[in-house]
């Protein structure tokens, strides 16, 4: 049955500047809403529907009140039961190159660029030594942003043991972050609790005490620096040998960067090394940022006792910017075009993402469900007008009524 019919719930909403705002009412008004807040979903691609239990008998005003809630939670249910199996037919029906090959081959090609930008860097002329800054600032963010991403979510391969060792080359190695404490607030906390108040809200992203153009274009360019100091921070958290194993990573994949520099690019200074590091790894960091906080800063928040189901968590917490072929190539799909389908299925690659994006934006339409999409520009623009409510204060709870 279509959410839209009247008996059964009711979306009353619009969407500006890829925002929603609205609420979603079921049965009658002052139907009370229904609290708890449940584990959330693993993210898998299998979801069981969830029968509907028979009606209460006539007259029974207190059944009424919880069955009607109970059974727009089944529903929903059903719905992410019937979208799941529908992406399973898209999973099943694809090759491994389409399911893992074109992200691996990406990041591969990503690699053997190295010594090309390592090499053009020796030049004295202008514009081959820029052609070195671009490459290994492109390859760089290819392996932290992309190549972390999809080992986290451990995409790039079906085991988990090959799944492990990439996430350590690409977070620890490449990045100079840590796997456990990197996996657990992303996947766990951001994508188990997306846009819950004090969870996986993005606040971590906020820095009130900097104004809008600082925090927008200055700010950035700090991202190498502080990358490997918060990731030290949180090393405090994790067993001893983990912490060991971590600090051995990110000396070695910072100083191999050093290293090369120095040795084949052919640096005479210390100092210039260290500034061609900083400035390739944060060649990208701007529309890093902006990506990370442009997809669900500003959309509907909710509070940990009054969230949807995940077919509408996700639906209305999440949004999807249009394709770019530089970030396409190193942020990947999932954090650019197909957010929104890497939120309902984040163990899917970025190639698969992107192959279910028709089948998912389809469905959510049919079933008038929010498909959020705004453009870049839009966005930056609606985050410099608004960036005081956005950025420094507590965001606003949405009101859902009936959900759970």
């Amino acid at each position: 049955m279509p959410l839209e019919d009247g008996d059964s719930a009711r979306w009353r909403g619009h969407q500006v500047n890829g925002e929603v705002s609205g609420t979603l009412q079921l049965g009658r008004t002052g139907d009370p809403p229904l609290r708890g807040t449940p584990a959330p979903n693993d993210g898998r691609t299998e979801v069981t529907a969830v029968g509907r239990e028979p009606g209460p008998a006539p007259g029974d005003g207190d059944a009424t009140s919880r069955t009607i809630p109970q059974q727009a939670g089944q529903h929903e249910e059903a719905l992410m039961a019937e979208l799941s199996e529908l992406v399973q037919k898209v999973v099943r029906s694809s090759s491994w190159w389409e399911r893992h090959g074109v992200d691996i081959s990406i990041l591969a090609c990503s690699i053997l660029l190295l010594p090309a930008g390592f090499l053009c860097l020796r030049s004295a002329q202008a514009i081959p030594f820029l052609v070195g800054v671009l490459t290994l600032g492109v390859v760089h963010h290819t392996l932290t942003v992309k190549g972390s991403h999809l080992a986290s979510h451990n995409a790039l391969t079906e085991s988990k043991s090959w799944g492990k060792v990439w996430a350590i080359f690409f977070i620890e190695l490449c990045s100079a972050f840590t796997v456990e404490q990197g996996t657990y607030n992303h996947v766990k906390i951001h994508h188990g609790y997306t846009n819950i108040i004090g969870m996986g809200d993005s606040s971590t992203w906020k820095v009130p005490f900097l104004n809008r153009y600082v925090y927008m274009f200055i700010a950035p360019l700090a991202v190498p620096i502080i990358t490997p100091l918060v990731a030290l921070d949180l090393l405090r958290n994790v067993e001893w040998k983990t912490a060991l194993r971590t600090l051995c990573c990110m000396f070695l994949g910072l100083y191999c960067h050093y290293w090369l520099l120095l040795h084949v690019s052919g640096f005479q200074s210390p100092w210039s090394a260290l500034l061609c590091m900083l400035l390739t790894r944060s060649l990208l960091a701007h529309p890093y940022i902006h990506v990370n906080i442009f997809q669900h800063i500003g959309l509907p928040m909710f509070a940990p006792d009054r969230k949807p189901k995940r077919i509408h968590l996700m639906s209305l917490g999440v949004l999807n910017l249009p394709r770019n072929l530089l970030l396409d190539w190193s942020f990947g799909h999932s954090l650019i075009s197909c957010h929104v389908e890497h939120h309902l299925f984040p163990s899917l690659s970025d190639n698969m993402c992107l192959k279910i994006k028709p089948v998912v934006s389809q469905y959510l339409k049919q079933k008038k469900l929010p498909y959020n999409e705004d453009t870049y520009t839009s966005r930056l623009w609606l985050f410099l007008q608004r960036y005081e409510e956005l950025m420094v204060h507590a965001p606003p709870i949405t009101e859902l009524v009936g959900i759970q």
